[in-house]
């Protein structure tokens, strides 16, 4: 059993210098600040297992609400402050949260405003006694994205966590001299769970942004030593000149995820910072699986080899376990796997195969133990019975002069069933043809994985992660091969 993630704050605010925000909170002002807003909790009306939902914009009372969650025994469950109204009644009618934490009126819900929970919180007890609490209890829900229907309630427990964080912090050698550059989302498990965990188990210290801006991003790298991102953030400031090896100079580790990180940027960032990003693998249902390593080689284009205490299997569609460089399903088994979808039995038995939970994405383990991900199930296309990974045709175009991204689809077509459509980006003040593109495909993939049409684009669709939501992709483009 790890070491639950209130225990390892303790040990850390017994060191009153300690330093938890750069330019603000120490560990022990952490710890009496959960302890007030813990007793305040208790005040609300709220007891272990109640859920309290959090809509608010990203600021460092939100890292000390999810951790009195902890300490209460309080269920927490932050969602996007941009969502709409529609949206958020679903997580009010699915999770019934005793209480909400927003600042804007929401219909049908006992609100309490930030502004409010942190005054009340000022003036209660530091101390506060903690319940026991064991390593199954439920600690978090976090919601799914819903590309595929109704947005599911992933729920996590305090090992799922305090596994993943251990695991982690020793595999990226996180210690107490690490500055972590934080501008990532703290309502999704990335910026939440592997950002703050990875700092607070080690009692390394935050430079905690609001968001990303590239700005503020350039100007603090050289007083920090790692920073955590999606794609987006890399290729916005390799677009920036003000990104140097000089600027980078007091960095030792840059690590992506949440998308897939294309090649190019890979080779562009190592060429301009002197820095290999290290690119990992992980879903809200599973914490962190697989990462590169922090000493050897960090391969572009995959997502490196499973996380100490994590099992991780490719299988067909049998179910039985394929050759090593085949192609199948990604599944996982270990103490950072979910303990199912919340109030949804018949939903989460379907995502489990003999104790492995089947994640939806596709690889291939090489021949040195690097898993590549080639995209999600949903989004393998079948063109002429023949199956094409989405991830082989992203590569290769984003591989050719004047592309900045891709995303490959498949989309109806009368004679193959499906079509290979392929949406790209431009890099900057580049032009790009459809007929020059397919054609440099050519000595690259074979005839059928060539993408039927290439759509120039200024831009995808994108989550709140930077991920592209291929489902709308292929709604837009569903009839681009449908007669009339």
């Amino acid at each position: 059993m790890s070491t639950d993630v209130i225990v390892k704050l303790k040990e850390m605010a017994a060191d009153p210098g300690r330093v938890w925000i750069r330019g603000g909170a120490r560990y022990a002002d952490l710890l009496a600040e959960t302890g007030r807003l813990a007793n305040t909790l208790v005040a609300l009306g709220l007891v272990r297992g109640d859920r309290l939902l959090l809509e608010v914009e990203k600021t460092e009372a939100v890292l000390s609400i999810y951790l009195a969650c902890l300490r209460t025994g309080v269920v927490f469950l932050p969602v996007n402050p941009g969502y709409t109204a529609a949206e958020t009644e679903h997580f009010l009618t699915d999770a019934e949260p005793a209480r909400v934490v927003a600042d804007r009126p929401v219909a049908g819900a006992r609100v309490v405003t930030l502004a409010e929970l942190m005054a009340q919180a000022a003036g209660a007890a530091a101390d506060f006694a903690d319940p026991a609490h064991g390593p199954d209890d439920l600690a978090a829900i976090l919601y799914t994205s819903g590309t595929t229907g109704r947005s599911k309630g992933v729920m996590l427990s305090r090992e799922n966590l305090a596994s993943n964080a251990e695991a982690l912090v020793g595999l990226w050698q996180f210690t107490e001299a690490d500055v972590l550059l934080h501008a990532l989302p703290v309502f999704h498990t990335h910026g939440l769970f592997v950002a703050t965990n990875c700092a607070l188990y080690s009692g390394a210290s935050l430079i905690f942004q609001a968001g990303f801006a590239p700005d503020a991003v350039l100007a603090a790298l050289p007083e920090a030593t790692v920073m955590m991102g999606v794609p987006t953030f890399y290729s916005r400031l390799l677009a920036d000149p003000r990104l140097t090896r000089d600027r980078c100079r007091g960095m030792r580790l840059f690590i992506s995820g949440s998308a897939p990180l294309s090649p190019a940027t890979h080779a562009e960032w190592q060429e301009r910072t002197g820095h290999a990003i290290l690119e990992r693998y992980g879903m809200t249902e599973t914490n962190m699986i697989t990462s590169n390593p922090y000493e050897g080689a960090r391969r572009a284009g995959t997502v490196g080899m499973p996380l100490p205490g994590v099992e991780v299997r490719v299988t067909g569609p049998d179910g039985a376990p394929v050759a090593q460089g085949e192609a199948g399903s990604i599944e996982v088994r270990g103490p950072n796997v979910f303990h199912g979808y919340w109030r949804l039995p018949e939903k989460t038995a379907e995502e489990f195969r003999d104790g492995w939970f089947v994640t939806g994405d596709l690889g291939a383990f090489d021949s040195q133990g690097y898993l590549s991900i080639l995209g999600r199930a949903k989004d393998l296309v079948i063109s002429g019975g023949l199956n094409v990974y989405p991830a082989e045709v992203e590569a290769a175009l984003d591989d050719l002069p004047g592309v900045a991204g891709s995303a490959v689809i498949g989309v109806p077509h009368p004679d193959f069933g499906e079509a290979v459509v392929a949406c790209v980006i431009p890099a900057k003040g580049a032009v790009v043809e459809e007929a020059v593109l397919r054609g440099a495909l050519r000595d690259r993939l074979a005839a059928f994985k060539i993408p039927k049409r290439v759509l120039v684009m200024a831009e995808f669709p994108r989550n709140a992660m930077g991920k592209v939501q291929k489902a709308e992709l292929r709604k837009q483009n569903a009839r681009l091969f449908v007669e009339g």
